[in-house]
């Protein structure tokens, strides 16, 4: 009888199909021609990054599009798409085991299988979590039926999803005293706040980050045990394309509970049982009222107020998804819970790398760059875990790449652009710093960070163009404290001063 095959080997094996995962396969695909990479993903579609854009030495845009991993392959005959989830991996053995059964050698692995949603009551039916594009999905159709939804969160998707949802009650609970507290401050909150009352919409911003495809995704149901799946991260415009309506005939009516958050769940039972009061959908400066209707869920806030709805959604942010990876493998872990690395995106463990969410960057920043786990990151990430990958496989040293200077994000929100830069909120600056602002309602909101008269961060609401004039501040270091106020003065043109 012939031996059964050992198991397959490989060079260089990547685990996960998000932005990161491709991004490394596709570089050490380009850097070893001859080599085949191993590229390993649960998922039938994988993330590609299109039509990238440079806009400035750190603000960087691009599209992502969903794609099924067969068009991977083909644009990189050396890449081979695994599709199977890990079940195990064995640092000492440098062995990956899949769930289908197959086992894997390789000799440098980067592992980047991003992260999965923090659900604020885990197994509830009536909580959902919105991650990636399938539970976008069924959050469309459950908001086709609804009239009113509380959402819990205060982060990016949590942003857009309450500005984008028409015909449906929305009650918006925060646990921080302003909207958007990871993007921005109380000051770029107020600038907003009156896109999310106003009646009238305008035609959004032509779009055209993500397209999702999967291929015959329409004609055939997905298997059933997908649903607990990781799917990679939606990333902005996610609700492009879906319909978010509910079945009212009002475009928008959302009330925000501040610092606040979820303190119980009540089944329509459990709520009558309790005789409680819950609260009609709050009216202009009247006084809470009981309300009549007769919800399927309960949400009992940690400031004593009780809403009826008929779902949650959860978007209270992420975890990085390390747990197929710890059993009997000893890696440092961040407080975050994600996997160490050091500058060259290795973990504690030899020959394994991690990028992406599923990461905890924990080399001495630059004072103006710190980690958010973001699509632009993952990108840059994976990009540069690959380069160390290679360099160490060839015995070369390798220098910290210039993405991780200055923390740089570009995004739109509520359809304006949004730029930050740096400790865009003075973070980790303690009390001494000072802020700069200008803002015109409705159309700019302009704010700068400095310390000891040097610029340290910066929020851009609006078409300010000062994108790269305040990276080049920022970066440089220059010392402004000549300038004053004049800084932000709108008569005066900056851009002059500083080319």
């Amino acid at each position: 009888m012939a031996a059964a095959p050992g198991p397959a080997r490989s060079r260089f094996a990547v685990v996960g199909g998000g932005i990161a995962g491709v991004t490394c396969a596709e570089k050490l695909a380009v850097e070893f021609p001859s080599e085949d990479i191993f590229l390993v993903t649960a998922s039938p579609v994988i993330k590609a990054v299109t039509n990238f854009k440079q806009i400035s030495k750190t603000l960087e845009e691009f599209d992502v599009e969903e794609q099924p991993s067969s068009l991977l392959e083909r644009r990189y005959t050396n890449i081979k798409v695994i599709q199977s989830g890990v079940k195990q991996l064995k640092s000492d053995e440098h062995k990956i085991f899949t769930e289908d059964g197959k086992e894997y050698m390789y000799e440098k692995l980067c592992l980047c299988a991003g992260a999965i949603p923090k659900l604020i009551f885990e197994g509830n039916p009536y909580v959902l979590g919105i991650r990636d594009t399938d539970s976008a999905q069924a959050f469309q159709k459950h908001l086709a039926q609804a009239q009113r939804i509380v959402v819990v969160g205060n982060g990016g998707i949590a942003l857009e999803l309450v500005y984008e949802i028409e015909g449906c009650e929305v009650i918006w609970a925060i646990k921080d005293k302003a909207i958007g507290n990871t993007f921005f401050d109380a000051g770029a909150a107020e600038f907003l706040i009156p896109k999310l009352t106003a009646e009238k919409r305008e035609t959004p911003i032509e779009c055209k980050r993500t397209k999702y495809t999967m291929e015959g995704s329409e004609k055939k149901e997905r298997p059933v045990a997908a649903s607990d799946r990781v799917g990679s991260a939606l990333g902005p415009d996610w609700h492009e394309g879906l319909h978010l309506k509910g079945t009212k005939e009002f475009s928008h009516k959302v009330h925000i509970e501040k610092l606040c958050e979820v303190k119980k769940i009540h089944l329509q039972q459990e709520f009558l049982q309790l005789q409680q009061m819950s609260l009609a959908f709050p009216k202009e400066e009247k006084n809470v009222e009981p309300d009549e209707v007769l919800w399927p869920v309960y949400v009992e806030l940690t400031n004593g107020k009780i809403y009826g709805c008929d779902f949650i959604v959860s978007a209270t942010g992420v975890v990085p998804n390390v747990k197929p990876f710890l059993d009997g493998n000893n890696f440092a872990i961040g407080e975050d819970g994600g996997l160490k690395v050091d500058k060259h995106m290795q973990t504690s463990l030899p020959d394994i790398y991690a990028a992406g969410d599923i990461c905890t960057a924990s080399w001495e920043p630059s004072p103006v760059w710190h980690q958010m786990r973001l699509w632009t990151q993952a990108r840059q990430m994976g990009w540069y875990a690959a380069k160390c990958m290679a360099a160490d496989a060839s015995g070369e040293s390798i220098d910290l790449d210039f993405s991780f200077e200055l923390f740089a994000h570009v995004t739109k929100f509520f359809n304006y652009k949004v730029v930050v830069l740096g400790k865009y909120n003075a973070q980790g600056l303690g009390l001494d710093h000072e802020l700069m602002l200008r803002c015109t309602k409705g159309q700019e909101y302009v704010k700068v960070v400095m310390q000891n008269g040097r610029m340290m961060g910066a929020v851009l609401i609006g078409e300010t163009d000062l994108e790269e004039t305040f990276e080049n501040l920022i970066l440089n270091q220059m010392d402004l404290s000549a300038y004053g106020e004049d800084l932000l003065n709108p008569d005066i043109d900056i851009e002059d001063y500083f080319d």
